[in-house]
């Protein structure tokens, strides 16, 4: 697949987690904890599968297991804290306000680490910075148009977990495999939440239906081609369209959920996203002239 389409296709993909999100919890065709189960076990399921078939062309049929071996218990974490806390949060936020929290959070925490790692990012760095936690700020803050805060806090968390397991997963040599390793170790912990939210509420067929596309085919499915894609771009480039996918899960809510595209939603995105094109192109500016 040429890299262009395949990174077109892994953003859709990552944006279409949201809108799946919200067509299940919105409408109450599935409870937060149920769908998180599914989901984790829907993507274990196929990230194991692809991994295997990958390993049978190239290792023997010995190499299928390889998926068992890979990964972390650090990793499996954040990935379950993210999962929980995206899940939850998507119950009362919009699919393009869930995704640009999710993304600014993801964001400032690697920058945040980053810095605490010692690295000393440049004025124009740390302007863009300002200018993506203001329109942050600018989106959360008190109004008729504001997000629950609730909702929002659970978004910042889900961010920072995701920036946690991109921190521990970073460098990694097979990320295909690392990444199927991580999802089977939740499993035991998503069969739980399964359980815990059929105690409350059986999802739907169409909540089913909707977690077990958002795990397979958008978290699955979408990883492998991303990591397709990945090799061929640099690292700014892969940052820079990744600015796609609140854009894009918003366009999604607003034709398949019908959600309100407000102005300061827009002016939040123009701000934050913006902020975060100048402090990766402020960064990478900086990397290279040192």
């Amino acid at each position: 697949m040429p890299v262009p389409a395949a990174t077109v296709l892994a953003m859709l993909a990552f944006a279409a987690n949201s809108v799946l999100a919200r067509l299940a919890l919105e409408a109450g065709a599935a409870e937060p904890l149920a769908y998180t189960g599914i989901r984790l076990v829907a993507g274990a399921a196929t990230l194991a599968l692809l991994v295997a078939w990958q390993d049978r062309a190239v290792e023997g049929p010995a190499g299928w297991s390889r998926a068992l071996r890979s990964g972390s218990w650090a990793g499996a974490a954040g990935l379950f804290g993210y999962a929980i806390a995206f899940s939850i949060a998507y119950v009362v936020l919009g699919a393009g306000t869930g995704a640009l929290i999710l993304f600014g959070a993801v964001q400032a925490g690697m920058l945040a680490w980053a810095i605490v790692r010692g690295d000393r990012p440049g004025w124009l760095e740390w302007a863009g910075l300002v200018l993506a936690l203001a329109g942050l700020a600018y989106l959360v803050a008190p109004g008729l148009a504001a997000p629950d805060p609730a909702g929002a806090a659970l978004m910042v968390a889900a961010g920072l977990c995701w920036a946690a397991y991109s921190l521990i997963g970073r460098g990694s040599r097979h990320p295909l495999a690392d990444t199927a390793g991580n999802f089977l170790r939740t499993v035991p912990a998503a069969i739980i939440l399964l359980a815990l939210g059929l105690m409350q509420a059986a999802p739907s067929a169409a909540g089913v239906l909707y977690a077990v596309l958002s795990g397979a085919v958008a978290s699955g499915i979408g990883y492998a081609i991303w990591y397709r894609a990945l090799p061929a771009l640099s690292r700014s480039r892969a940052a820079f369209v990744q600015l796609t996918v609140p854009a894009l899960a918003a366009a999604g809510g607003v034709l398949f959920i019908a959600e309100p595209l407000t102005a300061r939603l827009v002016a939040a995105s123009v701000l934050i996203l913006g902020g975060v094109a100048l402090a990766v192109a402020a960064g990478e500016a900086r990397r290279r002239a040192g």
